[in-house]
């Protein structure tokens, strides 16, 4: 019955990037090496680096590996310069995709992401066509049976923007960007640690796919993923998931 739920959509993305782990801490590393490079090695005040980090630990990458990647970043920067694009596009549907990229050759990967476009039924668009669509923010997430009152509580003790609940008693904690970590902490410190938690470009709405149409967009969004450059793929489908 709830093929549409965000729940099962994160789920699924989740199980696929788990199934990609080499390459997911490649990307995570990049993502570290970069966000300590421009805002410092301080993840208190580093929001972005505090999110790398997080999202580093639940990937469970060694602290080590962590630590050195922060030091590469803060240091003399010792690695090729790495520019930071986002392309936007249309996938099948007339679904809307952004694709973050981190690359040292912008001709060779706008190339390599106009041909999975083109390839799998999407279209490459222009810069502002579908960003508006998007926000960069935190979300919590919580499986059902949590208490929510509970959740409630803390999220807005410690400044969440609003708590959502859907049909199934899975409750979703909505963040700015600055203050995911903050919030993050005060459900580590009550003990409540959420199923799932993300920082990242969320769509303001979703468009529902029936079964033919998540696997056309569920390709394209796995040939974007798998481009060496691309760090991430945000997209407003929200997948059919159930099994006919």
């Amino acid at each position: 019955m709830a093929g549409h739920s965000k729940w099962a959509n994160i789920k699924h993305r989740k199980a696929r990037q788990d199934a990609k782990r080499a390459k997911v801490w490649t990307k995570l590393i990049r993502e570290l090496t970069v966000a300590a490079r421009l805002g410092g090695a301080s993840v208190d005040d580093n929001p972005r680096l505090r999110a790398a980090v997080d999202n580093a630990l639940s990937g469970n990458m060694p602290r080590d590996t962590i630590d050195r990647a922060i030091a590469r970043g803060a240091g003399d920067g010792e690695e090729g310069h790495l520019d930071e694009v986002t392309y936007e596009g249309y996938g099948p549907g007339g679904v809307a995709i952004l694709v973050e990229v981190m690359t040292d050759n912008r001709n060779r990967t706008v190339a390599e992401v106009r041909h999975a476009f083109s390839k799998f039924n999407g279209n490459l668009g222009t810069d502002g066509s579908v960003a508006y669509m998007f926000e960069r923010r935190g979300e919590l997430h919580f499986e059902a049976g949590v208490d929510e009152e509970a959740v409630m509580e803390v999220a807005l003790e410690a400044g969440a923007n609003d708590v959502e609940s859907d049909d199934e008693g899975n409750v979703t904690v909505i963040t700015t960007f600055q203050a995911f970590g903050g919030v993050l902490d005060a459900f580590r410190s009550s003990e409540m640690e959420p199923a799932h938690w993300e920082v990242g470009m969320i769509p303001s709405n979703s468009v529902d796919c029936d079964t033919e149409l998540t696997e056309k967009v569920s390709v394209l969004v796995e040939a974007l993923d798998d481009l060496d450059d691309v760090q991430n793929v945000f997209t407003n489908a929200s997948f059919n998931l159930t099994k006919d």
